[in-house]
C-alpha cells in the first residue's frame, strides 16, 4: 500500500505507526462506539512489547479497526488472528488484510469469547483484548473478567495480555483473576494495561 504524509488520521482511518507498513492508512468500518486505540497508546504498547515481533503469534479479539492485530503484523508476527462479530467492521478488516498482502493475519468472525476458546492453548505470545466501552459498561466487569479467563489458557510462559479498558484496573483486581499488572498507562478516557500470568512470569 502506498504510504501518505504523516500525521493523524482522520476520521475513519487509523495509521499503522511502525514495521514494515509503516504510515500506511487503513480504512475502517462503520459501527456504533467504535475506538480505534489511539497512535500515542499503540506507539507506548509496542515500546513495551519491543519493537521487532519477528516469530510472535499474536490475537486480537474485539479487533474493530484492527489497529493492534495489523500493527503487530507489521512488525513482524508470523501469525495474527483478528477475531470480530460486527458485518461491516469484518469486511474491513478482510479487505485491509488484502490491501496490506498480510499472508500472516487470519481473520475470524464470531463473539470473541466463543473464538478465544476455539483457539489452541499455550502457544500465543500477545492477546490483545479490547472490548467496546458501551459493551463493558453495559456488561458490566463481566465482559473484562469473561475475556481476562478465556485468554489465561492461550499464553505460552512468559506471553503477555493486554488489556485497554475505560478506566485502571488495581492489582488486587488483576490478582484475585490470576494476573500481575507489568505495565500501565492512561492517555485521555483510555486505560492501557500489560499483564502477565500472576504463575507464569516473563523469564
Amino acid at each position: 500500500m502506498t504510504a501518505r504524509p504523516r500525521g493523524p488520521a482522520p476520521s475513519g482511518e487509523v495509521r499503522i505507526i511502525g514495521g514494515r507498513w509503516r504510515r500506511s492508512r487503513l480504512p475502517v468500518g462503520q459501527a456504533p462506539g467504535l475506538r480505534p486505540t489511539p497512535d500515542r497508546v499503540r506507539e507506548t504498547l509496542f515500546n513495551w512489547l519491543g519493537q521487532d515481533l519477528t516469530g510472535c503469534r499474536c490475537v486480537d479479539a474485539f479487533a474493530g479497526s484492527g489497529a493492534l492485530g495489523f500493527e503487530a503484523a507489521s512488525r513482524g508476527a508470523a501469525e495474527v488472528v483478528l477475531i470480530e462479530r460486527v458485518p461491516a467492521l469484518l469486511a474491513a478488516l478482510r479487505a485491509n488484510a488484502a490491501r496490506l498482502g498480510a499472508q500472516g493475519v487470519r481473520i475470524v468472525g464470531g463473539d470473541a469469547l466463543a473464538a478465544l476458546a476455539a483457539l489452541p492453548a499455550g502457544v500465543w505470545d500477545v492477546v490483545f483484548l479490547d472490548p467496546p466501552f458501551d459493551d463493558a459498561r453495559h456488561g458490566g466487569e463481566r465482559v473484562y473478567a469473561a475475556a481476562l479467563q478465556a485468554a489465561a489458557r492461550l499464553l505460552r510462559p512468559g506471553g503477555l495480555v493486554y488489556l485497554e479498558a475505560p478506566r485502571a484496573w488495581a492489582p488486587d483486581e488483576l490478582a484475585a483473576l490470576g494476573w500481575r499488572l507489568h505495565r500501565h498507562l492512561r492517555a485521555g478516557a483510555v486505560h492501557a494495561h500489560l499483564l502477565q500470568a500472576a504463575d507464569n512470569p516473563i523469564p
